[in-house]
């Protein structure tokens, strides 16, 4: 029973996940639904499988993958956004009316074939 309502819950914030990046404007919001509501979907059923096959070995590798995702998944998708921002691939959304990283991008290095070679 209790498999059953972690099932349900994992599924419905997979579900909202492709769902936010199938409809969200750009994508760095795209990779925010994908990384949040994701990875705690994913996390949501495995705690379902470690639930209902109660064996040690299950469960320490359901905890094992949670815990990988917890830890690359938002890594991830942070360094994949400050690339695509500082390249030029991730054009924000016309409504967007902050964009604190602007401020900062003259004082990153550069990086690329076209940094100088001093």
């Amino acid at each position: 029973m209790i498999a059953n309502l972690f099932l349900l819950a994992g599924s419905l914030f997979v579900l909202v996940a492709a769902l936010g990046v199938l409809r969200l404007p750009d994508l760095l919001m795209r990779m925010h639904a994908a990384t949040k509501a994701g990875t705690l979907g994913a996390g949501l059923l495995l705690v379902a499988v470690a639930v209902s096959a109660p064996e040690t070995s299950v469960m320490a590798r359901a905890v094992a993958t949670f815990v990988f995702l917890l830890l690359t998944a938002p890594i991830a998708a942070h360094l994949i956004a400050h690339a695509a921002y500082y390249t030029g691939a991730a054009t924000l959304w016309d409504r967007t009316s902050v964009d604190e990283l602007a401020e900062d991008m003259d004082q990153w290095p550069s990086w690329g074939p076209e940094a100088s070679t001093e």
